[in-house]
């Protein structure tokens, strides 16, 4: 938003003087890129152009330059940034045109992330955990949820500020042993309409499920209205969508359903983090008029040497005996991946390390951990061997994208496991390990052109069962995803984890 906006939102809302005072201490201890870069060997030689890109400009920036659409609508919607939570707007021939913002202090998501606070999440990111909640309950709570948020007839949507705390300054972000948290964002006035908030660690009583499917169910209403209204102001049916909110991937998965838009691209770092390219994008348009090649395949990140894995595993050999592990190499592809196939079916679980690290939240088939999907009882065996973490958080099917229309009831292209689609009520009893407690899944298709390796593994497997699918979660236990092959062997070494690959070679625990 502009100076003039902020300055006349402060005139309006005197409640707001102190916070902005203090955002504007911070900013003045804070120093800038220049400085910083400035400090560091050689930086006072540094020639470097800088350029400042605006907070939404980077996000719609990040899913439309990097999609394979010539003119597309473009939205983002996320909690906060440069004074405003959303900007929309039309993308033709590589220009960005934003027809409209929402400012500062109303927010979809801050909504969200105050549902989670007030449900007993209390992690910065944690919104995941409601969107899998959601499907528990029951939305018995939408009129008191339209109290809260509720949309304008002109596609925006507002929030009712007496719910609200972030608007005064009260509540503040803040990093505790590493981990970012934040302040309550909801007042009093929540417990008066929705009952006592839940503490961290409090049981999950039907309730709070069925408040977190009510808040689901009102980001839904808000953001299927909002794209309603751009496109009867339209004739384009393309959409390009970031921002933090763009991983609600239930939402996403029914905007095809609820809105006239049907071909969606949402990029792999869908949040802030994807800013960073966004704004390389958008930059690099401005100068040149060239836009980036589309982004199909999110394996952008780290890749180990065969020579570096050897030299780990040698490093690692005493431990390795120690536990009784053997190591194996394969010659080629095929070998491999039907010897993995096998090891699945025989009900391993499987941490599978392959190639370039993937870029964004989502663990792809380069740094996932594996299962079989027809298993009823695998959640059990990967909460117990590996991941511990709540029940009612579901996990991710990977699929042949040429088996999709078979399995689910939309046939679309989601590479980054962007969307939830209900899988057919005929199949869900063949994968029960992937099927939510709704009949959904959060699919990823997966190719032979962008994920060669990972799809000869899901196709030996189909070729074996008839399920061309994996139960794919991240490579982790509670922590960052792995990234270099020393995180994945320690992983592999402190968990129950029963295979390793890494890129052609197996680690394996002798049972």
């Amino acid at each position: 938003m502009s100076k003039a906006d902020r300055i006349r939102y402060l005139l309006k809302t005197p409640s707001a003087w102190k916070l902005a005072l203090s955002k504007l201490r911070v900013q003045k201890q804070r120093a800038s890129i220049l400085e910083i870069l400035s400090r560091l060997p050689g930086g006072d030689q540094l020639r470097a152009e800088f350029y400042p890109v605006e907070h939404h400009i980077a996000h719609l920036a990040s899913a439309y330059h990097f999609s394979d659409f010539q003119d597309s609508v473009v939205l983002s919607v996320d909690g906060f940034g440069d004074f405003s939570s959303a900007a929309w707007g039309e993308a033709l021939n590589g220009e960005i045109h934003i027809q409209r913002k929402v400012p500062f202090p109303h927010s979809l998501g801050l909504f969200y992330e105050t549902v989670t606070q007030f449900i007993g999440f209390p992690h910065y990111g944690d919104e995941y955990k409601v969107m899998g909640l959601a499907s528990y309950g029951k939305p018995i709570y939408l009129n008191e949820m339209r109290e809260i948020a509720y949309t304008e007839n002109d596609g925006g949507y507002k929030l009712n500020m007496r719910y609200f705390l972030h608007q005064t300054g009260k509540a503040k972000y803040g990093i505790d042993k590493g981990i970012p948290r934040s302040e309550n964002f909801f007042s009093e006035e929540w417990t008066k309409l929705l009952g006592k908030h839940r503490a961290p660690g409090e049981e999950l009583t039907q309730r709070h499920k069925d408040i977190a499917a009510s808040a689901q169910a009102i980001y839904e209403e808000n953001l299927f209205h909002l794209l309603n209204k751009i496109a009867a102001n339209t004739s384009i049916r393309n959409l390009s969508f970031a921002g933090g909110c763009a991983m609600n991937s239930v939402a996403n998965g029914k905007i095809a359903e609820n809105t006239p838009f049907k071909s969606i691209y949402i990029p792999p770092a869908a949040g802030d983090a994807g800013g960073s390219v966004g704004a390389a994008a958008f930059t690099h348009w401005q100068k040149t008029k060239l836009r980036c090649k589309p982004m199909n395949n999110a394996s952008l990140g780290y890749q180990a040497t065969d020579i570096e894995i050897k030299e780990l595993l040698n490093q690692y050999s005493d431990k390795l005996e120690t536990q009784g592990i053997t190591i194996k190499i394969y010659e080629n592809e095929h070998q491999l991946c039907n010897a993995v196939s096998d090891e699945i079916i025989r009900g391993s679980v499987v941490g599978w390390y392959q190639g370039r690290m993937e870029w964004g939240p989502r663990a792809l088939g380069a740094r996932s951990i594996l299962c079989d999907p027809r298993r009823a009882d695998a959640k059990d065996l990967l909460n117990g061997k590996i991941k511990r973490r709540e029940s009612f958080r579901p996990f991710a099917p990977s699929i042949c994208r040429e088996n999709v229309h078979e399995w689910f009831e939309a046939d679309t292209d989601v590479p980054f496991m962007m969307q939830v689609l209900p899988i057919r009520e005929e199949k869900r009893t063949e994968v029960p390990a992937i099927t939510h407690v709704d009949g959904s899944g959060r699919l990823q298709t997966v190719t032979a052109q962008h994920n060669s390796i990972y799809y000869k593994l899901i196709r030996a497997f189909g070729d074996k069962t008839g399920v061309p699918i994996l139960l794919n979660t991240s490579f982790n236990e509670n922590e960052p995803i792995v990234c270099k092959p020393q995180e994945a062997i320690e992983c592999f070494l402190r968990t129950n984890m029963d295979v390793l690959v890494l890129n052609n070679i197996v680690v394996q625990r002798n049972t």
